[in-house]
């Protein structure tokens, strides 16, 4: 009876200091009744009062604190001192150990029996505090990150498999196979993995051990297993769940294969490699449930995008987005056919891989092994009555040549090709074989771009130039002493790295009649000079240099930026 009566109290506080009426407090208790929530949740779901206001209110009645963990700076050894499974059941997290007793965070400190079984699993008096769920959910998903279970797991599947002569085979068959411990080991490790907002899984067997590998923000985390006789399970679960041949241990295989992890269909793309100690396999997730993203939301500075949305709203020409593997390309065509998908237009693309699946687009996959390659492929696609088609990647002269004259013959052709930037596009082109006057009738623009860390908003601290960095700025044309730059201390929420999430710097080049002239000429020296003196163009490192004066990266993004360029150019050169 005791926590009825708690809670009418809390809502005849709210009511006696003006925070609601009884109107709205009749209303919450209504709402309760039917749904079963706490009543701290009911009144703020219901929009009554802030979540703020509401902890700040109980904190003082109580005499109990009030923690805003947002930017807290956990102790990760500390915390994890509760198990996580208690963690979770009773929303609650060790925020600091002080001479004999932990301060706790509970999303629900008036629970008596939360605070009771904490206690008792920690063996030391605890002093409990209200803080927000979503922080302490927030917190709890990035200090644990199942590490635990996948390694207590790996441990018990290598107890398993190293019992006399167990099969394999049978093991991965057997009917309850969601218990099976190599499936339950997965089943972790992609939860980590989309948990984080991994790109990629990479399992790689060394000589004793296990490495697990996720990239998170561009950057490989690691974590490493002893178990490593547990990699043949894992891989030959793999192979069944992507239609491969598990025999086959000599040679690389790619298959795909979809599930549902934490509420979110996950498409995955598998590839193996046979290696000295084992088969290695590097899986990419592509998360469906997301949606695309569409151009307004990629992040392009102001007056690319208006440009970038104009062109591909025209009715021909080749659009190119360049850049190294892993740059955002696919990411940038995607959110332009979004953004072209219409019912009034016939879309084609010839992928390879298809990464996203789209309503309405005409998807081919291609297959080298049968023949159909992205110049068959294109050639069908133009007897199919097309408005705009998509290429995969421009991969030799065969695809451009075919490209370059459907952009020129009333087509939108949009594509992506592996160059340094925006300007040295245009002569790769001619560089594969295309004829110069080809090029000149159909390329209309170039995205050149790059995947660059934000800073986490949670750790975000001025910082202080070195000598280096200020004299590299000065070289940039920029005054050192005036320019204010941030990074990332490290927290919870960016696992101490100082960074959450990647954003894409852009750079465009839009062809004027002085560029095509200069093409038509096969004047390469020519097209580079009038290209960097266009008004539009902005090179990829002023991009990025903008991001870090607005305090949304760092100078040693900005650096790796200008980096790659240098040494990119350095090597055309020689």
């Amino acid at each position: 009876m005791l926590k009825p009566q708690q809670k009418v109290r809390v809502g005849d506080l709210l009511v006696e200091k003006g925070i609601i009426t009884e109107e709205q407090l009749t209303q919450v208790l209504e709402e309760q009744k039917r749904s079963g929530r706490k009543f701290g949740r009911t009144v703020i779901d219901l929009g009554f009062v802030s979540e703020d206001k509401f902890l700040l209110e109980m904190s003082s009645h109580f005499s109990m604190p009030y923690i805003d963990i947002s930017r807290f700076q956990f102790n990760a050894d500390i915390t994890r001192r509760l198990a996580e499974s208690l963690a979770r059941r009773y929303r609650a997290i060790i925020l600091m150990e002080e001479r004999d007793q932990y301060f706790v965070g509970f999303v629900d400190p008036l629970d008596i029996l939360a605070v009771d079984e904490v206690q008792r699993a920690l063996k030391r008096k605890i002093v409990a505090a209200f803080v927000k769920e979503q922080d302490v959910l927030n917190a709890i998903d990035r200090i644990y990150r199942r590490t635990e279970q996948i390694a207590s797991i790996a441990e018990e599947l290598d107890d398993e498999l190293s019992e006399t002569d167990l099969d394999l085979e049978s093991l991965l068959a057997e009917s309850d196979a969601s218990e099976a411990p190599v499936v339950r080991l997965l089943q972790n490790i992609f939860e980590d993995a989309v948990q984080v907002a991994a790109s990629d899984i990479h399992i790689e067997p060394d000589e004793s051990v296990l490495r697990v590998r996720l990239r998170v923000d561009g950057e490989l985390q690691e974590q490493v297993m002893k178990e490593k006789r547990v990699v043949s399970a894992l891989v030959s679960r793999l192979k069944i769940m992507s239609g491969l041949d598990i025999s086959e241990k000599r040679l690389p295989q790619d298959g795909r294969f979809n599930i549902r992890i934490l509420n979110r269909s996950v498409d995955v793309r598998l590839s193996t490699l046979p290696t000295q100690y084992g088969e290695a396999v590097v899986m990419r997730l592509l998360d469906q449930s997301q949606g695309l993203l569409n151009i307004n939301a990629l992040g392009m500075p102001e007056n690319i995008r208006k440009h970038f949305s104009n062109i591909i709203t025209r009715p021909h020409g080749l659009v190119l987005v360049t850049g190294p593997t892993g740059s955002g390309k696919s990411t940038t065509l995607y959110a332009a056919l979004n953004t072209l998908n219409a019912a009034n237009r016939k879309i084609i693309t010839a992928e390879d891989p298809v990464e996203y699946r789209l309503p309405r687009i005409n998807q081919v996959q291609i297959n080298e092994k049968i023949g159909l390659s992205f110049s068959k492929i294109l050639r069908t696609a133009l007897r199919q009555d097309p408005d705009i088609m998509l290429i995969g990647e421009m991969r030799d002269n065969e695809t451009t040549e075919i490209a370059l004259r459907a952009a020129m013959t009333g087509h939108l052709v949009l594509s992506t090709l592996h160059t340094n930037d925006a300007i040295s596009s245009a002569i790769r082109l001619m560089d594969m074989g295309a004829d110069s006057f080809l090029v000149a009738s159909s390329l209309r623009a170039v995205i050149g771009q790059r995947l660059i860390r934000k800073i986490c908003k949670n750790c975000s601290v001025e910082y202080k130039l070195d000598a280096q960095e200020r004299a590299w700025l000065m070289g940039m044309g920029h005054d050192a002493e005036s320019s204010v730059f941030y990074h990332g201390e490290g927290c919870h929420h960016c696992s101490n790295s100082g960074y959450v999430g990647r954003t894409g710097v852009y750079e465009l080049l839009e062809l004027d009649d002085a560029m095509l002239d200069a093409l038509r000429k096969n004047d390469t020296s020519l097209f580079t000079k009038v290209a960097k003196e266009s008004d539009l163009y902005l090179p990829l490192s002023q991009c990025a240099l903008d991001f870090a004066l607005a305090g949304k990266t760092t100078l040693s993004e900005v650096f790796k930026i200008t980096a790659s360029l240098d040494e990119s150019s350095i090597s055309e050169n020689e």
